[in-house]
């Protein structure tokens, strides 16, 4: 059935983005109509739909993952209520391997021992890989071959980010990323300054 006006675009688009738990690319949106709808036809739609739910708690946002809803993160205390569970807490060292690999990338291991000056536990790697914010992305080219860490677009959806040019300052990326006690909300206590600590996850 093909698609008539505008309006009827916003609503195919707005309940798949609804329906789905994983954001959309537009290439995915493409693939919901019969006939070939231009991207820059629904990136008017989108835009569109952008601003029908600017009002709202909840938004449309672009990640480095694709388009999807989210909660807007003043309303996302209201919603911790409701789920009283703590995020997983990271260790200091999971949090500096982490911005060491987010900054500085691609990355070895060896790199990020010679900058956090202590040797990288292979949980911390594991870590990292279960929770999809780094991958092997190549190894580098001297003896032994040692694999090149980089971090994912999983790890920049999840920072509300659509590249990596949009990472906050260094000393900022914590308040992303561990969980606050008070607020629940995702917060990292500073990288710099304190020792590190390699005790298990």
């Amino acid at each position: 059935m093909p698609i008539n006006n505008i309006a009827e675009l916003k609503i195919v688009l707005e309940t798949a983005l609804l329906a789905t738990r994983e954001p959309l690319l537009i290439s995915d949106m493409q693939r919901l109509f019969e006939e070939e709808l231009s991207i820059e036809l629904l990136r008017r739609a989108l835009d569109e739909l952008r601003e029908d739910w600017q009002d709202r708690g909840v938004e449309l946002a672009l990640v480095a993952s694709g388009w999807r809803f989210q909660t807007r993160p003043e309303y996302q205390r209201f919603l911790n209520r409701l789920n009283p569970e703590k995020p997983p807490k990271y260790s200091r060292a999971v949090m500096e391997t982490l911005a060491i690999i987010a900054y500085k990338q691609p990355v070895t291991r060896g790199d990020i021992e010679e900058i956090r000056g202590v040797t990288v536990n292979t949980q911390i790697i594991k870590t990292l890989e279960e929770r999809d914010w780094i991958r092997v992305v190549g190894h580098r080219d001297v003896p032994g071959r040692p694999s090149l860490y980089a971090t994912t677009r999983q790890f920049l959806s999840d920072l509300n980010l659509r590249a990596l040019d949009e990472l906050p300052p260094l000393v900022e990326l914590g308040s992303l990323v561990e969980p606050n006690p008070h607020s629940g909300e995702l917060n990292l206590a500073e990288l710099i300054g304190r020792p590190s600590d390699d005790s298990p996850v």
